[in-house]
């Protein structure tokens, strides 16, 4: 029956209870899940993993820390760290979310007391969901400009100062005058008419179009944080398009994104193919590959604790761990998928699409060198200096530039969507969990209106001074956060509710394997992998600097504001664990280990997969899911049974 035509108020409990299906577009008849969904096939969601783990990162910063790292030589700390670090979190939690059936906030069923790590991983996505559009829409804002028969960073023009050259720029030199040779600036050199003696003169590096396209132009950058100055009404309506593409692949939830990333997912392989072969076929293509993997490599760099640091942060990152949106996009597979081998796959295709983009980059940025008549050293460049300055500074130097910028702008953009929608997917499986009910029939509004809140959130990113808070959030919340909820993540689970029975839960899923298989796995989760990441979060600490950007300094305001977000996000893993002892019944140490039990509601989603192990296990509480929460008899109200 179409629902349109009979409203769920002229429907009583008493009547046979409809299809899932028919009511919540996000199911279909096929899924083994007929509350929650599934993925429609597999490769959608192996396409929308690799597009979550294969972001921006993977094109500015992997191919940067490489040649800063000694070269092929960075690549054995990199692999080191993918075995000790990046792989054994993926599985841990490709497994957890698939195996409940649950986002990165109700599968905390598995660890009452721990439940505080799941919303900070939520608050994270939520902050990183912000500024990452703000990101696309850059992406974007550059992609229209490209659209002209030249570049317009291709040359000096009105926007630019004195400053902008792609040369060094005479700033004296010493002329003959009666009174002998003197030094004096070129202004007045130039206003006397004398003419500077022949390799007397003294240069200061100039600014290039691009860099001064970049600040005066496209940001419009202002002299600091403290000024906020206009929002940038260009770059607030690329912003406002990246949201409407988000929201629009987002609608029906997995089963419209699971569609869209069959083109997200796979044209920036197209596009670095394309680049990689364009960038080889040009003159001093050799010189930029050798510098950034090649005859360049410095194997003594390996000595440096640095190089490691940087290899295990990179794969840490790259991989997006501990960010709720691998357990979220697990959450919809059939019980009894292969998570391990999808985890080895996924793992491995970002740790190569990573050194294939440095290929792709550096060749590029090698003809760049040659024809400006420097080393490689001094035009490479990270981060948003790379994609926004050094990266369309060569292009606008190759022969058909303009076709060349939208193929890389918009292979940008489509490496920005893939991770913005597991992000945005993260948050509205969160809501799942939470209100079932209300995103059966509302899903549409609560996307858009959670797209519609970050674009308003993220306006004060496309002022002025917008670049400062992109780059603020960045530095706090995406960086000591996700270190901790991780290290208490792999511990908890781990060491709590005990590494062995979640093998076990592992075995219900993939089947039973033998003991030599799980020893790897056993070192990493129980002993490795939580003593690494230790270490890296205690390094970033020690070595901790304050905030910069263009070698401006924030100010003290700003940097109290950041370390405000990320004590927002962290301080809900205290308070929710006190939330959850004072629930719990007797002593105080009676209600710490209570809470450290799984909750009765803990196990396989669906009946038919619990086996003997959870046969016993209470019901999920889809069925008495309520639109105003009602007591217990324990007590408590569905809201917090719900968690």
């Amino acid at each position: 029956m179409d629902k349109l035509k009979c409203p769920s108020f002229f429907r009583s409990r008493g009547k046979e209870k409809m299809t899932a299906s028919s009511e919540n577009f996000h199911v279909n008849e096929n899924d083994e899940n007929q509350e929650r969904g599934n993925w429609s096939k597999k490769s959608d969601y192996l396409l929308s993993m690799v597009g979550y783990a294969v972001g921006l990162g993977n094109v500015w910063r992997f191919p940067y820390l490489t040649y800063n790292n000694g070269g092929g030589a960075f690549l054995i700390p990199y692999a080191i760290m993918l075995a000790l670090a990046g792989l054994p979190l993926f599985f841990l939690e490709c497994s957890l979310g698939q195996f409940a059936s649950l986002g990165p906030v109700s599968v905390w069923r598995i660890l009452p007391l721990f439940q505080g790590v799941g919303i900070t991983m939520v608050l994270i996505s939520i902050f990183v969901a912000i500024y990452y559009n703000v990101i696309i829409s850059y992406s974007l804002y550059y992609l229209f400009a490209s659209f002209q028969s030249e570049l317009p960073w291709a040359n000096c023009s009105t926007w630019s100062d004195n400053n902008c050259s792609r040369s060094p720029i005479v700033s004296g030199c010493t002329v003959n005058t009666e009174a002998g040779n003197i030094q004096a600036n070129i202004s007045w050199v130039t206003a006397n008419n004398f003419t500077c003696i022949n390799g007397t003169e003294v240069f200061r590096p100039g600014q290039l179009p691009s860099e001064q396209y970049w600040d005066k132009v496209a940001l419009r950058r202002s002299s600091g944080m403290d000024e906020t100055g206009a929002v940038v009404w260009y770059l607030a309506l690329c912003l406002l398009l990246a949201w409407l593409i988000v929201g629009a692949a987002l609608f029906k939830g997995i089963k419209s994104s699971g569609k869209v990333v069959y083109f997200t997912a796979l044209f920036p392989y197209v596009v670095l193919l394309i680049l990689l072969i364009r960038g080889a076929t040009l003159e001093g293509a050799s010189k930029g590959i050798s510098y950034y993997i090649g005859a360049q490599s410095n194997f003594t760099k390996l000595r440096e604790a640095e190089v490691w640091k940087d290899a295990a942060t990179q794969i840490f990152y790259s991989l997006s761990v501990a960010w709720g949106g691998l357990v979220a996009l697990s959450s919809y597979n059939k019980f009894n998928n292969n998570c391990y081998s999808d985890a080895i796959v996924v793992c491995m295709t970002n740790c190569i699409t990573s050194v294939f983009a440095g290929f792709a980059i550096f060749s590029i940025l090698g003809h760049m060198a040659h024809i400006s008549g420097k080393e490689v050293s001094q035009v490479v460049k990270s981060g948003f200096d790379l994609a926004f300055i050094a990266y369309p500074e060569a292009l606008a130097q190759l022969p058909g530039g303009p076709f060349w910028s939208i193929l890389f702008f918009f292979m940008l953009l489509t490496l920005g969507l893939d991770s913005q929608f597991a992000s945005i997917e993260t948050i509205t499986t969160t809501i799942q969990d939470l209100f079932p009910k209300a995103m059966k029939t509302l899903r549409i509004p609560i996307t858009l209106g959670c797209c519609l809140v970050m674009f308003l959130l993220g306006l004060i990113c496309v002022t002025q001074a917008g670049i400062y808070w992109v780059n603020l959030i960045d530095h706090f919340c995406a960086g000591w956060g996700i270190l901790i909820a991780a290290i208490l993540e792999i511990s908890g689970i781990i060491w709590i509710y005990g590494g062995n029975r979640f093998i076990e839960d592992i075995e219900m899923m993939i089947g039973a394997k033998r003991w030599i298989f799980w020893l790897w796995w056993r070192a990493c989760w129980f002993v490795i992998t939580p003593i690494l990441l230790t270490a890296i979060l205690v390094w970033s600490l020690v070595k901790f600097q304050r905030p910069e950007y263009a070698d401006i300094p924030y100010p003290v305001w700003g940097v109290a504001l950041g370390w405000c977000m990320i004590i927002f996000c962290i301080i809900w893993i205290p308070i929710v664990a006190i939330i959850k002892i004072v629930q719990a019944e007797g002593n105080i140490c009676q209600r710490i280990k209570n809470c450290c039990r799984p909750a009765s509601n803990w196990g396989p989603y669906l009946q038919k997969h619990r086996g003997e192990r959870y046969k016993d296990m209470a019901e999920p509480e889809k069925e008495t899911d309520h639109e105003i929460p009602t007591v217990t008899d324990s007590g408590k109200t569905e809201f917090d049974v719900a968690f």
